[in-house]
């Protein structure tokens, strides 16, 4: 697949010749422009220190951050775009499609779910999205909205219902062009690594494509969540099914779930997956023995549903299970962790999962996380670890927790991830920096992760990047840290970039 030095001098150099796609251009060269980019209507708003309150952090972001590459270690891209060099039709398809932060922010402006979801044509839906960012102010989603068309698209325009057309037409004439297929689209922004994200089942072939391409050094990573979803009997043996399938064993018993996950992370593993994620509400961290674990899944491989004490002995097992197998692989595992998912059972039925109907959850944390990552340590399975909250009140208590479980064999081995979700905008990256801060190392942090489904979020890296550089320059200007610009940026570099590629082992 080619060295990681070797595909950067590529992509830098690559970049350096897309006309408008320069990473984190200034604004699209004369060849893209049009006459109403020149009306200049976000200067003065996304200018240059966007974000930047003093000369320090003016200085630590241009000169140390904004040209370095991005390892992307959790997203939700699909891998078949990627493989096949899609070049989509409109910013509708791009933009919009998916992007369940948007459709939430159209619904509470009172948008019908035909130009959410529906019917709809992608004008029409662009058209709802552009009268709705007007009242996204104060919500990330205005940054987010607008560092998106000035970066990828050189538009200078506030979006709004009136600059609707324009936007949409100079958009769409831009996407036809060859620089705007996906894989440039990467190499434009330096994307250094993808790691996407893969069920067990999965066959990874557009992996395999793209490994064949040597055009962009795109991981799998495992998300066997679905091999946990024990609440239902019926849904739960259908995908043990095909898990069986895949893996071509036969899963009767308890054991044989385990070997059937193992012989696909083998695969996984000869795919060059380097990294697990395990999405849940809390940790499991029920006593259970095997004789127990074994029964159940019997019983719900027999066809009947669990109670809840059964679920959750069964998961503690399986959580555990799986932390061993990623302990040895060698692999990072990643715990998003709080969200309550699916709250509106009509509209999950009516449109399915992850379109916008999730939320922050309020669940006990701390003693189930403790004995989980407490019962891996004392077998020695312990894994390089990194937590993720969605709630704010949890901040001090996962970057705290853990500090518990460092042993001194890895610099920054247990690592508290970057603000996610409903927590991903200034507030949330500067309080998530802040307890890392307080309660661990902030210079070994692994830094920002988009955990995005849209081709245009890079830009949200530059946004991370540039809320720390501010964040240690407002340090400087309140003498809380020493004027040491070479200190200061040598940890910025760590953060954005160094301390990624090493602690994953991208090299």
């Amino acid at each position: 697949m080619g060295s990681i030095s070797s595909r950067r001098n590529a992509i830098l150099s690559m970049s350096a010749g897309i006309a408008g796609l320069t990473f984190i251009p200034r604004m699209a060269p004369a060849g893209n422009r049009t006459e109403f980019n020149k009306q200049g209507d976000l200067e003065g708003f996304i200018a240059e220190d966007f974000l930047l309150q003093s000369k320090m952090a003016e200085n630590l972001y241009h000169n140390y951050a904004e040209r370095l590459p991005i390892i992307d270690y959790h997203n939700h891209l699909p891998p078949q775009d990627i493989a096949e060099n899609r070049q989509f039709d409109t910013i509708t398809q791009i933009w919009l499609d998916g992007d369940h932060y948007k459709w939430r922010a159209m619904r509470a402006n009172g948008i019908d779910e035909k130009y959410i979801t529906g019917d709809a044509t992608d004008f029409e839906k662009f058209q709802k999205w552009a009268q709705t960012v007007p009242y996204t102010l104060m919500n990330p989603l205005y940054h987010w909205t607008h560092l998106e068309l000035k970066r990828y698209f050189g538009i200078n325009k506030l979006l709004n219902s009136k600059t609707a057309k324009e936007i949409y037409d100079e958009a769409n004439r831009l996407l036809q062009t060859e620089n705007y297929r996906v894989q440039n689209l990467l190499k434009s922004k330096n994307v250094e690594v993808v790691c996407t994200t893969d069920d067990p089942v999965d066959d990874l072939k557009y992996h395999r494509k793209l490994q064949e391409q040597n055009a962009l050094l795109v991981l799998p990573a495992w998300r066997p969540d679905k091999a946990m979803k024990v609440e239902s009997e019926g849904t739960y043996n259908d995908y043990l099914d095909k898990l069986s399938k895949a893996a071509k064993i036969a899963i009767d018993e308890y054991r044989d779930l385990i070997r059937a996950l193992k012989s696909r992370q083998a695969y996984f593993n000869s795919m060059g997956c380097k990294v697990s994620d395990h999405g849940m509400e809390t940790f499991y961290a029920e006593e259970f023995s095997e004789k127990e674990v074994n029964r159940i899944f019997r019983k719900i491989r027999s066809g009947r549903n669990l109670q809840t004490i059964e679920i959750n002995k069964l998961k503690s097992s399986l959580l555990l299970d799986l932390g061993a197998m990623n302990h040895d692989f060698g692999w990072t595992q990643q715990f998003h962790i709080g969200p309550i998912r699916n709250n509106n059972t009509r509209m999950l039925e009516l449109i399915g999962s992850d379109t916008g109907y999730d939320s922050i959850g309020d669940f006990e944390i701390a003693k189930p996380m403790a004995k989980f990552l407490n019962s891996l340590e004392k077998r020695k399975k312990l894994t390089k670890t990194i937590v993720y909250n969605v709630n704010p009140r949890d901040n001090e208590l996962m970057a705290s927790m853990v500090m518990n479980f460092n042993d001194g064999s890895i610099p920054g081995k247990m690592q508290y991830g970057s603000a996610w979700w409903f927590l991903d905008q200034k507030d949330g990256i500067e309080k998530q920096l802040k307890a890392l801060g307080n309660m661990g190392l902030l210079g070994r942090f692994v830094g920002m992760t988009t955990d995005s489904r849209s081709f245009l979020s890079y830009s949200r890296h530059e946004y991370f990047r540039r809320v720390l550089c501010n964040m240690l320059g407002v340090g400087v200007e309140k003498g809380e840290l020493p004027n040491d610009l070479e200190l200061l940026g040598g940890m910025v570099e760590d953060i954005c970039y160094t301390n990624a590629r090493d602690y994953f082992g991208f090299k």
